[in-house]
């Protein structure tokens, strides 16, 4: 099949390589020329594991290109997907006016009864919206609309697209259902089919669902650390519980960070409030989150009355392994905050090279994670890379003594460290478990 992807970050270079890789036709199309040359170079813009593999076989085979302008697109388009990762501001506030925009572009140029399935992360209503104006611009191309919410998941997409449990997608007209079913059937046969609106709804749905998961998760972790129980026996007797299941998104831990679930919070609410419905379970979320948000800092201040001069290593610090984006990273706001309170900030990541700026001066980059802890008082883990886990049992039983590891997920617990120095963990008992 011819085609065409539209917006190339994450999703859409994710998207575009896959497609390609099973077979079809695709051009990339993305009006940032400094993304396309990249892309061109084989060079993706965000790291995703095999991603740039994958590209360099797409172009070498002929099936992939990438292009900056819309003279440069072929002549026949069967269907444009629409993969802008939709920005989001610091407040979870989507620009879909964006993302609009840019399709608005493409739209007169699309072949005659082209299909356009829109995976980008928008609110319930703009598929409708596209269509509107496709109807004003162009109607007599007989554009039909289409909507599957896109699925990935950073350090793990490549995996999810072409191995997925099922995919979500809306249509309007049977032409539609077939022809997106031809699209996807190298992939999967394992499509829920259903309306536009009901699309656009699940995937806010699923996100609310998740988001509500983890904020209920890490409250009953915050009682259990009050009341003596340990939050990962009550995980474990939660998910044994038959209505609720070992599948279940309940792990006490950090916050959720990323812009993801909370911008399909954000969706709900505006969408609530233009229809002048009351929400407030899932208003409630965000609130619950930000304050879970300042567990390290509740934590270090309980431990140490003052972090002016003290040596903090913060090991990973990516939004996610597997992902070299340090935007809207957890780590990353960690840093911030320690370094306003006069710490001594070390940290490591294995793919993470280039510090904010904000950090000349005030942070010490490690190119070894051991080294960034000789003479440390604190050690973070922001983000769980799989190579922190091959440490040595035996490094930290030499460590300085009394080292403070904060590990909010419990990911270095395997390793044997709690009963050796002060371990620190989202739901456990005791914050004074020391040797």
């Amino acid at each position: 099949m011819k085609v065409c992807v539209q917006g190339l970050w994450h999703l859409g270079s994710v998207t575009a390589g896959c497609l390609a890789s099973v077979g079809h036709e695709v051009v990339g199309l993305d009006f940032d020329e400094h993304v396309i040359r990249g892309l061109r170079a084989g060079n993706s813009p965000i790291f995703e594991l095999g991603l740039e593999e994958m590209i360099a076989v797409g172009l070498d085979s002929g099936r992939l290109q990438f292009v900056a302008s819309l003279e440069e697109l072929p002549s026949v388009i069967e269907l444009l997907w629409v993969t802008y990762d939709t920005p989001v501001n610091e407040d979870d506030v989507a620009d879909v006016d964006f993302v609009v925009a840019q399709v608005e572009k493409v739209l007169p140029v699309l072949s005659n009864n082209s299909t356009v399935l829109v995976s980008s992360q928008m609110p319930v209503g703009s598929t409708r919206r596209m269509e509107e104006i496709a109807d004003k611009l162009c109607p007599e191309k007989g554009l039909s609309f289409a909507c599957s919410p896109e699925n990935l998941r950073l350090g793990k997409a490549l995996g999810v697209f072409l191995n997925p449990d099922r995919v979500v997608v809306g249509v309007r007209v049977d032409r539609d259902r077939k022809r997106i079913g031809q699209l996807l059937a190298p992939i999967t046969d394992k499509i829920e089919w259903m309306s536009v609106e009901s699309a656009e709804m699940t995937k806010h749905a699923i996100n609310a669902f998740l988001a509500t998961s983890v904020v209920f998760a890490n409250e009953i972790a915050t009682v259990c650390e009050m009341v003596g129980a340990d939050a990962k026996e009550v995980e474990r007797g939660l998910k044994s519980e038959q209505r609720i299941g070992p599948k279940a998104y309940l792990s006490p831990g950090s916050a959720f960070a990323g812009g993801t679930l909370a911008r399909d919070i954000e969706f709900l609410k505006v969408v609530s409030q233009v229809h002048q419905l009351s929400i407030p379970l899932l208003e409630s979320v965000k609130t619950s989150n930000d304050l879970q948000k300042t567990w390290v800092s509740r934590k270090l201040k309980a431990l140490l009355p003052s972090l002016d001069g003290v040596v903090v290593v913060v090991w990973g610090l990516t939004y996610k392994p597997g992902t070299n984006t340090l935007r809207r990273s957890l780590a990353v706001e960690l840093c911030n905050w320690l370094i306003e309170q006069g710490a001594k900030v070390r940290v490591h990541d294995p793919v993470a090279k280039d510090l904010p700026s904000a950090w000349d001066g005030l942070v010490q980059r490690f190119d070894v994670a051991l080294g960034a802890l000789e003479g440390a008082q604190v050690l973070l883990v922001g983000t769980e890379w799989p190579e922190y886990k091959e440490i040595p049992k035996d490094i930290f039983a030499g460590a300085v003594r009394g080292l403070v590891v904060l590990d909010p997920n419990r990911f270095l617990s395997s390793l044997g460290i709690a009963a050796a120095l002060r371990y620190v963990a989202v739901g456990t008992p005791s914050i004074e478990r020391s040797a």
